[in-house]
């Protein structure tokens, strides 16, 4: 009985979150996630012959499109391949899931959010990450040393949900690559204007794309006194800088991490910059970061040869460019883009999670 009005009492005030937020008139997907917790709640108590009742819903981190929604989705794919197609690039596809030691190594701390699947007696398998690693592979397999290529398909993270934020465990990943040997900027600018011409086609408002270079970032990385041996774990935290406060990403690398209070402030001063033209000169020092001014110079011919000096910003922390809506009143929702270097062949790219950009595109 005691167990019963637990239940009971936890029902009542899920049922005043759940009206709390209908008043409020919060997301629909924050509401039918909060109901399913009521559900579930209300399960629990079972009929009154004491069984449990079984609640139909969707696995945590997964949602179904109704037809509506997939027509949008539909319209956005079109929209994205066409582009794809005016650049020259074919499509291929990858199995969902690999051998688990194509996998392992591969994503350095994020490795523990790779679905392994049970092992039958059989090859050990996971689903796919992304899309990257799965094309490194039939790369090499193929011993293709040329190719434009775009792959749009659905990868898996065991990550913990969070789908008010458009974050899921199961989502739709856009990827374009160039794969052969260039002038290292030409793919780079190309990977740019691709994303420029899609945010532009699909009109989802005013936008701004941020650039990068790892250069720039291990340049960051050596001036501020971080060791060789700490840049991609460090990295790792700076990145998670749009989901947390300044003080806790420093809290983490300092107690977690083990890097000095000095370096840690260092790359707090560099991190609290905008973008700018300004910035390209004044960010880092003069001798220990020759590499990232050679990176700088080049981001700043990006500018001018793509003509789009108010659609770009440049910044510093992350490994990635990434576009994000500016208008006020709509949710900010970056495509991020990040460059992915085989050992065997030089590779630029492009990638784009949906669960990034789903709450923009796919809401009625």
């Amino acid at each position: 009985m005691e167990d019963k009005a637990r239940v009971q009492e936890a029902i009542k005030i899920q049922g005043e979150v759940v009206r709390k937020l209908k008043s409020e008139k919060a997301s629909k997907e924050q509401i039918d996630e909060e109901v399913a917790k009521l559900l579930e709640l209300k399960a629990q108590l079972g009929g009154d012959d004491g069984k449990h009742q079984f609640v139909l819903k969707t696995a945590k981190g997964t949602r179904d499109y109704n037809p509506k929604q997939m027509a949008i989705r539909e319209k956005v794919f079109n929209t994205i391949i066409g582009c794809f197609k005016r650049h020259g690039a074919e499509t291929i596809d990858t199995p969902v899931f690999e051998l688990k030691e194509t996998l392992t190594g591969k994503y350095g701390e994020d490795s523990k959010l790779i679905y392994d699947l049970k092992d039958q007696g059989g090859e050990l398998l996971s689903l796919r990450y992304d899309l990257t690693v799965p094309f490194a592979r039939y790369l090499a397999m193929n011993k293709i040393t040329n190719i434009k290529r775009y792959h749009i398909a659905k990868v898996y993270r065991r990550d913990n949900p969070a789908m008010t934020r458009g974050r899921y465990r199961e989502f739709y990943q856009c990827d374009f690559d160039i794969a052969g040997q260039y002038d290292a900027m030409i793919p780079d600018a190309e990977c740019l204007k691709i994303v420029h011409e899609i945010l532009s086609e699909l009109d989802l408002g005013d936008f701004r794309i941020k650039v990068n270079d790892r250069r720039i970032l291990d340049g960051m990385f050596a001036v501020c006194g971080v060791p060789d041996e700490k840049f991609r774990t460090i990295c790792s935290t700076v990145d998670k800088l749009d989901k947390m406060a300044w003080e806790d990403v420093k809290k983490e690398m300092v107690n977690e991490k083990s890097l000095s209070e000095e370096a840690a402030d260092q790359i707090g001063e560099y991190v609290s910059m905008q973008g700018g033209k300004d910035l390209l000169g004044a960010s880092l020092g003069p001798e220990k970061c020759l590499q990232s001014k050679q990176a700088c110079a080049g981001l700043s011919r990006y500018q001018a040869a793509l003509q789009l000096p108010g659609a770009l910003q440049f910044y510093y922390t992350g490994v990635i460019y990434e576009a994000v809506l500016t208008q006020a009143g709509v949710a900010r929702s970056p495509m991020k883009a990040a460059g992915y270097t085989s050992r065997r062949v030089p590779q630029r790219g492009a990638a784009v999670a949906e669960g990034r950009y789903g709450l923009v595109a796919l809401e009625p």
